[in-house]
C-alpha cells in the first residue's frame, strides 16, 4: 500500500471512530446548554471544548505536509484556557512558528445532525485570530470524510476565508473576512453602513459570526448562505454578506464542520498565525437568537 493510500485509509478509520462516538453518545448529549424564555432553545451543540477530552470528535490531518526537513504531523490543534473565566477554545495553525510547507492542515468533525437537502439551518460560532500573517478558512463540506484528503478545499460548500497573503495575480489580502462568491472567487465582507469593505479582522478579539446556509438546489434559490457578524466595527448584530454561494454546489446533505490552515510554499509563505475557534453550534432556520444568551436576537 503506497503512502497516499495508507493516509487516505488512516484517515478513513479516523473519522468512522468518530462517527461512533458521536452516534453512541448522542442519546445522553442535550441540544444546547441554554434555553429560551419561551421553552428549550433550538440551538443544537457542535462543540464548545469544554470536555474532558475536548478534541476526541475531531480528526485531523496533514494531507499536503512539504516540510523540509521534514515534521511529522507539524500542523497545532490545541486547546487552552482563557485567564480568569476558565473558558477552553481550540486553536488551530498550520505548524509552529518558523516551520513552512504544510500546505493542507485540515480538521473536521461530523454534525450532530446532516442538513438536508432542502433544508436552511444557521451556524454560530465564535473566532479570534491570533495574529497574522496567517492563511485558514473554515465552512461546512457534504464530501465523505475519506474523500477530503483528495479533494482539500474542493471539499467545502459554505466557506469562510481569514488571509492575509498574496495572490497568486499579486493581490495583497488584508485580513478582512471574506466568503465565497462565484467561480470559487472570494469577496470581503461589506459594512452596510458604508457600503464599503468591512475592516480587517482585530487580532485577539471574539467576533460572533451567524451563517444561514440555504441547503435548497441552485434552481431553488439555495446553494447560498448570508453572513452575519457581531465584533470590531459591528457593534449589534449585522449582515455583513447576502447571497454568498456554495463552492461546488454538490447540492448533497451537509454533514461535516471543516476548517484548513496553510503555511504556504516555501518560496512564499503565508504565515503561520493561529485561529481560535469556540461555541460551534447549529439551528433550523434562520434563527438570528444567540446560543449563549437567552433574550437575544430574533428566529424566523
Amino acid at each position: 500500500m503506497g503512502p497516499a493510500a495508507t493516509v487516505l485509509r488512516s484517515f478513513g478509520v479516523a473519522i468512522a471512530r468518530s462517527a461512533c462516538i458521536l452516534l453512541f453518545c448522542s442519546s445522553c448529549t442535550t441540544p444546547s446548554t441554554t434555553a429560551t424564555q419561551n421553552g428549550p432553545s433550538p440551538w443544537l451543540l457542535v462543540d464548545n471544548f469544554e470536555s474532558e477530552d475536548a478534541l476526541k470528535s475531531w480528526t485531523n490531518i496533514d494531507v499536503q505536509n512539504e516540510t523540509d526537513p521534514h515534521v511529522p504531523d507539524p500542523q497545532v490543534t490545541v486547546i487552552r484556557s482563557e485567564p480568569g473565566s476558565g473558558n477552553r477554545y481550540m486553536l488551530r495553525k498550520p505548524a509552529t512558528e518558523g516551520v513552512v510547507g504544510n500546505r493542507k492542515a485540515i480538521g473536521l468533525m461530523p454534525l450532530p445532525k446532516s442538513v438536508a437537502i432542502g433544508e436552511t439551518w444557521t451556524f454560530f460560532a465564535r473566532i479570534n485570530v491570533e495574529h497574522f500573517p496567517n492563511n485558514h478558512s473554515f465552512g461546512l463540506s457534504n464530501v465523505p470524510a475519506p474523500d477530503i484528503p483528495r479533494y482539500g478545499y474542493d471539499s467545502f460548500e459554505p466557506m469562510i476565508r481569514i488571509t492575509d497573503k498574496y495572490e497568486s495575480d499579486g493581490f495583497k489580502n488584508d485580513g478582512t473576512l471574506m466568503v465565497l462568491k462565484a467561480d470559487k472567487a472570494y469577496s470581503k465582507i461589506v459594512n452596510p453602513a458604508t457600503g464599503n469593505p468591512a475592516k480587517p479582522l482585530e487580532t485577539g478579539h471574539w467576533y460572533e459570526l451567524w451563517c444561514v446556509v440555504n441547503n435548497a438546489g441552485r434552481e431553488a434559490g439555495g446553494q447560498r448562505y448570508d453572513l452575519y457578524l457581531l465584533g470590531g466595527e459591528f457593534a449589534t448584530q449585522t449582515l455583513v454578506f447576502e447571497g454568498a454561494e456554495f463552492r461546488m454546489q454538490r447540492s448533497l446533505p451537509l454533514n461535516l464542520f471543516m476548517a484548513i490552515s496553510n503555511t504556504g510554499p516555501h518560496k512564499a509563505p503565508y504565515g503561520n498565525g493561529g485561529v481560535q475557534y469556540d461555541d460551534i453550534y447549529m439551528a433550523p432556520g434562520r434563527t438570528l437568537s444567540s446560543p449563549l444568551e437567552s433574550d437575544f436576537g430574533q428566529q424566523e
